[in-house]
């Protein structure tokens, strides 16, 4: 076998193995932060249902401030939850994956109730009140989930309308009646805001971040194999090679070959200077057996 194929084989088994290692931490490097940007959106996105509420709350709701206004009709769109429902609603438009629900213990719009887990999430909120956030997985039909949620706590706005019954909206009793969604308490955590979407979402794209990552790392390690490939058959096949077409052409009596050029201070040049000084001896000896003969 040629010494540069043994120097490719060699070569290729350690890229093989760097490759191996590479693909080994990328892999769960890329998974772990594939998850932190999903639950970066999912924490902008909470952002910006909180920041409608708020907008909800301080400049739509004063629209309709008067009494006689909430008494004769009743507007959802004043509602924070309603607001930051259906915002939500229209930007799954680019987000399909993504969910978002103001789930409630006890709330006046039903679609809003928290199911058991959702429930074990506020609960959770209830006796841990220093707890701003929690992020988790859960198992469903369709595979698991990646949720993020945030609780819901009652202000002073909350309780004008969910307060006792007989001090709510008449407007509001009509279309919701006066069943559920009042009796809640001062600084009360009711609900909480949940983000969720599916875990196979950063799965994937951690897959793709790790295909561009191992294309892109094997196309450097064959650039690479190539440029030492090149680099050892000019610095070392070549020379190696030339001298071995001399040898032979010495050991068929070809004595009268000019000596090889020496242009540096490297190994293959104290080889060179050595065949030089072999070349030269052998040259000699040749000349006294003739002479003496």
């Amino acid at each position: 076998m040629k010494l540069i194929w043994k120097f490719n084989l060699i070569l290729l088994a350690v890229f093989a193995l760097g490759l191996a290692i590479s693909g080994y931490v990328s892999w769960h490097f890329l998974q772990g932060n594939a998850k932190e940007q999903v639950i970066a959106q999912a924490r902008l996105m909470i952002e910006a249902a909180s920041s409608v509420r708020t907008y909800t709350s301080d400049q739509i709701g004063p629209l309709l401030e008067r009494r006689e206004h909430r008494d004769r009709v009743f507007h959802p769109q004043v509602i924070p939850f309603y607001a930051a429902t259906e915002n939500f609603r229209y930007l799954r438009h680019n987000y399909p994956d993504y969910t978002y629900k103001e789930s409630t213990l006890n709330p006046t719009n039903l679609r809003d109730r928290a199911t058991d887990w959702e429930t074990d999430i506020i609960t959770n909120f209830r006796n841990h009140p220093g707890l701003k956030e929690a992020i988790g997985q859960r198992d469903t039909p369709d595979g698991q989930s990646l949720f993020l949620a945030r609780p819901i706590k009652t202000d002073a706005s909350c309780l004008e309308c969910h307060g006792l019954p007989a001090k709510a909206p008449s407007a509001l009793l009509a279309v919701y009646g006066p069943l559920h969604g009042f009796g809640w308490a001062p600084n009360e955590v009711v609900g909480a805001q949940i983000v969720s979407v599916p875990l196979s979402l950063p799965v994937e794209v951690a897959n793709r971040a790790f295909r561009a990552h191992i294309v892109a790392l094997a196309a450097i390690l064959i650039a690479t194999l190539l440029v030492v490939d090149l680099a050892l058959y000019l610095a070392v096949v070549r020379p190696v090679s030339n001298l071995s077409q001399v040898a032979d052409r010495i050991s068929t009596g070809e004595l009268n070959i000019p000596e090889q050029t020496i242009d540096g201070k490297d190994e293959i040049s104290l080889l060179k200077a050595s065949f030089n000084r072999m070349h030269r001896s052998l040259k000699k000896a040749v000349e006294l057996l003739e002479d003496s003969n």
